[in-house]
This record gives structure tokens, C-alpha cells and sequence, in this order.
């Protein structure tokens, strides 16, 4: 059987059975099989209607187990750290998602790989390029390193033109 490499984005803003957000991602990053590098905790702001700050953190996993088998796993240690479904972008106990898969792309009922919206969130981009900068993209073909210096590139302040005023 094929051992696959895998990013792997792991965040809390709640905290759990293990305490703290940044507790739970320690416990947890502890009970996924195969990790070979993990980025440090950060602390981030939230994304969506949410308040609380999130702690963030990546990790690359080297497993036999195929996509979807891996997202069962890791979708059974949320629920044991007390993730329960609910509000999107909520505050949550700890949320474990695939980001890219060595196998390139994958689509199926409830996993795509890689991650749709990884590109524009620098609280997954920031930790992964601490273990995995130059990780391609499959679909862009740009570096993980590449993807996070476009997202957070200075950009100038959109010219104002005063009401009235024509182009």
C-alpha cells in the first residue's frame, strides 16, 4: 500500500476536554497517527461571525490511509475533543481539516483536496509555510511560500474619485 503525505490544518477558538484552544491542538496533534512536522501554535483573529481568537497550527502526516479514510479519522478526534456541528464559522473545540494530499487532487462527497478556500486564509498558509513552503499547490502550481506572500503582499488604497466627478 501507497504512504501518502498530507498538510493538515488543525484550529481551536473554544476550549474543550483537553482545556485550552491552545491545549486541545497540542492533545490533538498527540492523536493523529504518522505526524513527521508541526508547525508552532498561533494565535489569529476569527474568521465570520465568530468573537473569540483562534489558535491555528499545521502538521504533515505520512499516512497509508486514503483521503477519505483520513477525514473519518480525524473527523472521529474532533467529535472525542467535543466538536459538535453547528454554526459556520462558529466558535468550535477543535476543527481538523486536509489541505493537500500528495496524491494531488481529490473530489467526493463531503472532501475536496485540496482545501477550496486554503488559498485566501492566511491562518492556514502562515503555519504551513513553516513546514512546507515549497509544497505546490496542484491546482495553481505555485509554492505554499508563493500563495502566502500574494495573500499578504501590501496593496495601495483603492483611489477615491469624489461623487459627481466623472471618470
Amino acid at each position: 500500500m501507497v504512504v501518502s503525505t498530507y498538510l493538515i490544518a488543525l484550529g481551536s477558538n473554544r476550549p474543550g476536554k483537553a482545556g485550552s484552544p491552545r491545549a486541545q491542538l497540542a492533545a490533538a496533534l498527540a492523536r493523529i497517527d504518522e505526524v513527521v512536522a508541526a508547525s508552532r501554535i498561533r494565535d489569529t483573529p476569527p474568521l465570520g461571525p465568530s468573537i473569540r481568537r483562534f489558535a491555528n497550527m499545521a502538521a504533515i502526516v505520512e499516512s497509508r490511509a486514503t483521503p477519505p479514510e483520513l477525514l473519518r479519522s480525524l473527523k472521529a478526534i474532533e467529535r472525542d475533543f467535543g466538536r459538535r456541528r453547528g454554526q459556520r464559522w462558529g466558535a468550535r473545540s477543535l476543527d481538523l481539516d486536509i489541505i493537500l494530499w500528495s496524491g494531488g487532487t481529490w473530489a467526493s462527497a463531503g472532501l475536496i483536496v485540496p482545501h477550496p478556500a486554503f488559498r485566501e486564509r492566511d491562518f492556514v498558509l502562515a503555519p504551513a509555510c513553516e513546514i512546507a513552503a515549497d509544497w505546490r499547490d496542484p491546482v495553481s502550481t505555485l509554492t505554499l511560500r508563493q500563495l502566502h506572500a500574494r495573500l499578504t503582499r501590501p496593496r495601495p488604497a483603492p483611489r477615491c474619485v469624489p461623487l459627481g466627478a466623472g471618470p
